[in-house]
């Protein structure tokens, strides 16, 4: 396996220095972050260390020759929007972004593309199924073409009121992903595995990685502490923020050493990549930067440094 980390964390930080924080800290890989150019419109979002309308050989020669320097690999490009979106132009611009970063990752020699299905976060998952078919069954054509994986975050997308009832990503469970891969097949198509949404919603984030060891593609670590007691005040349908939050590896309810068992069984010899959410850390680059190590150090225990090399 390789350590990684998503270099949303960094908005600040050009590519460059992605690529040297990643060196300085002691990380093998980052995700790195390809969100169209422009403002955010929530946290983690608009990040953009890699245009990928910038496709001449000059501009992939760049980002190669960074790589190489701080001997940092690149686990994949990252765009997490809503393709499914009952907005048709937000959802339209999704996908024609997804298409632009899937070959220009083919382009780069980088064969991992994360994101999310996306939701019409008003309507049921029956409701949503025909969508979901007419979007992504072309969408993973593409990636054929292009030999490249797409890998599925199973984060619901569900935090406050803006996203209530369902959510706007669709593939949050194993059921789901289930139905999900018996419809289109294609072994280019695949999960982004994140524990910590499963530990929220209640469910084992263990058992499922035998299920679907073949289409665990890449991992994030990240971590959730639930307040039990404020959730026997408000109970599982009230919004997720309102009773748990999300933290650094080790700080929260993952069993991080059972998870990285099972997860070594499967012969997952992936990146996983820190996915730093935890709002202790995020007043400054500093802090942000702290998070990054802390991450590393604690979860060396799991992956040696060298492993991939092994």
């Amino acid at each position: 396996m390789k350590l990684g980390f998503v270099s949303a964390i960094l908005p600040e930080a050009s590519l460059e220095q992605v690529f040297s924080t990643a060196s300085r800290l002691g990380y093998d890989c980052v995700e790195l972050m390809c969100w169209p150019v422009g403002k955010a419109e929530r946290r983690y979002a608009g990040v953009t260390h890699v245009d990928v309308t910038q496709s001449d050989e000059s501009n992939l020669k760049a980002i190669r020759e960074l790589s190489a320097k701080y001997a940092v690999d690149i686990s994949g490009l990252g765009y997490y929007p809503n393709p499914l979106s009952a907005d048709t132009a937000e959802a339209n611009q999704a996908i024609e972004h997804l298409k632009r970063i899937i070959a220009f990752a083919a382009q780069l020699g980088i064969r991992q593309v994360n994101t999310f299905v996306g939701r019409d976060h008003r309507a049921s998952v029956d409701e949503n199924w025909q969508r979901f078919l007419e979007c992504w069954t072309p969408l993973i054509k593409v990636t054929e073409q292009h030999d490249v994986k797409v890998g599925i975050e199973n984060c619901p997308m569900f935090f406050t009121n803006d996203e209530w009832p369902g959510g706007k990503n669709l593939a949050i469970s194993p059921a789901i992903w289930r139905r999900m891969f018996d419809a289109i097949p294609s072994s280019h198509f695949g999960l982004n595995y994140d524990p910590s949404h499963l530990v929220w919603m209640q469910m084992d984030c263990v058992t499922p990685l035998k299920e679907f060891a073949d289409r665990i593609f890449h991992v994030h670590a990240k971590d959730v502490r639930v307040d039990r007691a404020r959730l026997n005040e408000v109970g599982i349908l009230a919004n997720p923020l309102e009773y748990h939050s999300p933290k650094l590896p080790g700080l929260g309810d993952v069993d991080w050493g059972h998870f990285f068992a099972v997860l070594g069984d499967t012969g997952y010899q992936g990146p996983v990549c820190v996915e730093v959410e935890d709002r202790v850390y995020e007043g400054s680059l500093a802090a942000r930067e702290l998070a990054l190590q802390q991450c590393c150090t604690f979860l060396r225990n799991y992956i040696p440094h060298g492993e991939s090399n092994t």
